[in-house]
């Protein structure tokens, strides 16, 4: 799958960080020494921590280097504000980290339920793991796209590509509960007002439809675009005030009270 591309993703940045804000919302560390942000992109959001927390340290950590980059190139590289390129299913901290936020990453990750016991792992005694993660493979952008894929035009191009997971959120407190934490979970559907041509289309190809894309060769990328953006014009009707993109999310905020260390996977 080809890097990301920084200016298509924050063409939609206030509409991608509302997420992100009601998650930080509702982490109850008051002064943490340490903050990460797992799958940090771009870094506009992760600056804020630093206003959330000013006593803290905060690092960025993305697997993207074209996201890294234009997060140092815009906010810089302090003690206070750090950013490393690294895969966080690798990635392991230094020391105990106290807040923990992945907004719309894990769901990147197949396998991410099973890196909740390494993440709680990597918390100090009464440190936070928050993340978010769309839960929208049934909503009509993400069924259209998987229609438009199984087209035998783009199928032999496409198959095995990566495709986002989804997991029900009851299964992840369940884990995290197990696990010694105490758990704060919900589900909310966010009513986007996207303005212009065809911006469900502008909206995904920056995120869930990126490894489909980028697997296409042009004039078939082309054809995809223009079979896609037909399909979703209908799906999701222009109004007088805007197209609506409905889209679903899932909550986590668990904070581990448990002082015997979780067994990690993996």
């Amino acid at each position: 799958m080809g890097d990301w591309n920084p200016d298509l993703y924050l063409r939609y940045a206030d509409q991608r960080g509302r997420p992100f804000i009601d998650l930080v919302a509702r982490i109850g560390a008051t002064d943490p020494a340490t903050v990460v942000d797992l799958g940090c992109g771009p870094g506009n959001l992760t600056s804020t921590l630093t206003q959330r927390w000013p006593g803290s340290r905060v690092l960025g950590v993305d697997s993207s280097a074209a996201m890294i980059d234009r997060a140092r190139t815009t906010h810089g590289d302090s003690d206070r504000l750090r950013w490393q390129r690294a895969d966080l299913r690798d990635w392991q901290p230094g020391q105990p980290v106290d807040v923990i936020v992945s907004n719309a990453t894990l769901q990147w990750i197949p396998e991410h339920q099973g890196l909740l016991p390494r993440l709680v792992g990597m918390l100090a005694p009464g440190g936070w793991l928050a993340y978010q993660v769309p839960i929208n493979f049934d909503e009509p952008s993400h069924r259209l796209l998987r229609e438009v894929a199984a087209d035998p035009r783009f199928a032999g191009h496409v198959e095995g590509v990566a495709r986002t997971a989804q997991y029900p959120t009851v299964d992840a407190v369940a884990v995290l509960t197990a696990l010694g934490c105490t758990v704060d979970a919900w589900e909310t559907t966010y009513l986007h007002l996207l303005p212009g041509p065809d911006p469900v289309f502008e909206w995904i190809s920056g995120t869930g439809a990126r490894p489909i894309l980028d697997r296409l060769p042009e004039p078939l990328r082309a054809e995809f675009s223009q079979a896609y953006k037909e399909k979703l014009r209908i799906a999701y009707p222009a109004q007088d005030f805007g197209t609506v993109l409905r889209f679903p999310r899932a909550f986590v905020v668990a904070q581990r009270t448990s002082t015997r260390a979780p067994r990690q996977s993996g």
